[in-house]
């Protein structure tokens, strides 16, 4: 593993090579990323691929095989090449090796940019299918970030997220045991409203997730006070997960393509929700972009 530093104006970036995690993310000299303190979760801004989630008893099938892969799949587990880095850029590529092909049976490449500009830094992800079959994946981010806000005071609760719109919306439960998502019980997150005050309870169920979120921006501020936050953009990405674990001092906001397999799911890989796909050779680009202020 190594640690790669990145920087622009006001902006600060730390990517480790294990996993290509973000580990740092300064503005004005405050940090805003979670600093993955183990009483709740070591992990700070894991890469999610080629699933997002958890399948059934960690096995699905698929047009070319079996598929054998634990939570969140397997990019986070590997250390990642850097193919280039300047002062404000780098880029990371995982290929897959025989290892990974036992468990998840598509050649690929994935290469992963993180590049800071005047709008803060840009995660960029290239899904290439280097094999002879289409390959059916997903993709996400797992960021999460410091409560309170860097630069602020106040409880858990004091601090809010802010859609771009008024919208109603609910949360299917998570099963905390299998992973799966039981899509016949679900928790009311936002009734027309532009504006989710923190609350521990829907984290009862575990991750909330939410689908088709308006303008697919998310900011998290303090409630009675916006002068301090972070901005998640993630127009490439139909779902966002919101997760806390209990009592912790952080809340993630990820930026997914997909979902962990449902309780009325059937296990064929390619019928998991929202699933993507690449021809042989074809590359797929998404991006979400992380604006501290």
């Amino acid at each position: 593993m190594a640690l790669h530093t990145i920087g622009r104006g006001p902006y600060r970036a730390v990517i480790d090579s294990m996993g290509a995690q973000l580990m740092n993310l300064a503005f004005e000299g405050r940090e805003y990323l979670w600093q993955g303190d183990p009483r709740w979760w070591k992990g700070r801004a894991p890469i999610l691929f080629p699933i997002v989630g958890s399948l059934r008893d960690n096995k699905a099938m698929s047009a070319e095989g079996p598929v054998s892969l634990e939570r969140h799949g397997l990019a986070r587990l590997h250390e990642h090449a850097v193919l280039s880095k300047t002062d404000t850029r780098v880029v990371f590529e995982l290929a897959s090796t025989d290892a990974m092909l036992a468990r998840y049976p598509y050649p690929f490449r994935l290469r992963t940019t993180f590049e800071l500009g005047a709008g803060g830094l840009v995660q960029t992800f290239e899904v290439c299918n280097a094999g002879a079959a289409t390959m059916p994946f997903a993709v996400g981010g797992h960021p999460a970030f410091n409560v309170p806000i860097s630069g602020t005071a106040g409880a858990f609760e004091d601090h809010a997220i802010r859609f771009a719109e008024p919208w109603s919306s609910a949360t299917p439960w998570l099963d905390k045991g299998t992973g799966l998502i039981d899509c016949a019980h679900s928790t009311t997150i936002a009734e027309n409203s532009a504006v989710w005050r923190l609350d521990r309870a829907p984290f009862d169920h575990d991750t909330i997730i939410l689908e088709d979120v308006p303008g697919r921006t998310a900011t998290l501020t303090l409630a009675e006070d916006g002068a301090h936050g972070v901005t998640v953009d993630f127009a490439d990405f139909r779902y966002l997960g919101i997760w806390s674990p209990a009592d912790a001092p952080m809340i993630a906001i990820e930026p997914w393509t997909g979902i962990a397999t449902c309780l009325d799911d059937d296990d064929v890989f390619e019928h998991k929700r929202n699933t993507q796909f690449a021809g042989p050779g074809e590359q797929k680009t998404y991006s979400f972009s992380i604006k501290p202020f």
